[in-house]
């Protein structure tokens, strides 16, 4: 699918098709969104440019040389969107062409970064006259939107730490679960400094308009904050892992222990009764009272190695 956004009679309008590209120049248009394109209309864009669309696969190569590009008349940029899943995060490429003030974009998934453009476009053309400032503001969209990530799981962050802190549910699910986060923050980390090296390579450029650098600095700032948050997120992580790791392995322990204590409490009974088991002639035999007796001296034993272990301060 194809929607072209082009200027008619001092507005942004936009068609579907691409026979409309044989009557429009490149002062006309303003930007062309492939969603899950076609080889028609591929080829449509490619002979109105002239100049070759990248694939998918080039798209999703992590090259710097195939991050960033330019050529004398076009940039090639790719990057990774970063798509919130129920239990985990994804990443989708997206590519950008930017060639005489249009934008080519082809991306195989709806983004909300686009949508919202898009809207914004339609409402007032004039914040986005060329397709650079369209490329700048996906970019300052995306990056919020991964702000309002890094946030939320900052949040998720502090409910597993009061959690752990309360002492609530600290098993083997709970560290599933944190693991899960360190992936998604990891994923999220990923994303940002893919835009860090996609962008810093635009700054590098003089292809770009005067007004639009001003911005992209402002951009690769807050990139640069959002990856120092998800590096201290991360941080916390681990922090939070090692303490519920903790606590399970002192869970263990007192487990162990009880085991041992009570291993420890049967012996000496235990050797008492297999004396008494055997078929000889042994003292304290003969008499009514042999039963009470020997089962007097096991709860003897017993109590005299609870009081070992509580004054050696083992309990």
């Amino acid at each position: 699918m194809i929607q072209i956004f082009f200027k008619h009679k001092g507005q942004i309008v936009t068609a579907s098709t691409t026979d409309l590209l044989d009557e429009l120049g490149f002062d006309d248009v303003v930007w062309m969104d492939l969603f899950s394109p076609t080889g028609e209309e591929k080829r449509a864009v490619e002979a109105f440019l002239n100049t070759t669309l990248q694939s998918r696969a080039q798209a999703e190569e992590i090259e710097s040389s195939s991050r960033y590009s330019e050529t004398e008349t076009t940039i090639f940029a790719n990057t990774n969107f970063l798509m919130p899943g129920p239990d985990s995060y994804s990443m989708e490429a997206v590519s950008f062409i930017l060639c005489e003030g249009i934008i080519v974009t082809i991306r195989h998934v709806q983004l909300r970064s686009f949508s919202d453009i898009q809207r914004k476009i339609q409402i007032n053309y004039k914040l986005y006259p060329t397709g650079y400032h369209i490329f700048v503001g996906i970019l300052e969209n995306r990056i919020d939107l991964d702000a309002d990530m890094i946030e939320l799981m900052a949040k998720e962050i502090a409910r597993y730490s009061k959690k752990v802190s309360a002492g609530e549910d600290v098993n083997e699910d709970l560290l599933l679960d944190i693991n899960q986060l360190q992936e998604n923050t990891m994923l999220v980390r990923e994303n940002v400094v893919d835009k860090q090296r996609m962008i810093s390579a635009i700054l590098k450029s003089d292809k770009f308009p005067r007004d639009v650098y001003a911005k992209l600095n402002v951009i690769i700032k807050d990139v640069a904050s959002l990856i120092n948050h998800t590096n201290f997120s991360f941080e916390r992580l681990e922090y939070l892992q090692n303490t519920v790791l903790g606590l399970i392995n002192l869970d263990q322990n007192k487990i162990m222990k009880v085991f041992t204590l009570v291993s420890l409490l049967l012996m000496p009974p235990t050797l008492l009764a297999s004396l008494y088991g055997m078929n000889i002639n042994l003292p304290l035999i003969g008499g009514r009272w042999d039963f009470l007796l020997i089962v007097s001296l096991m709860a003897c034993l017993i109590g005299v190695i609870l009081f070992v272990f509580r004054r050696k301060k083992m309990l």
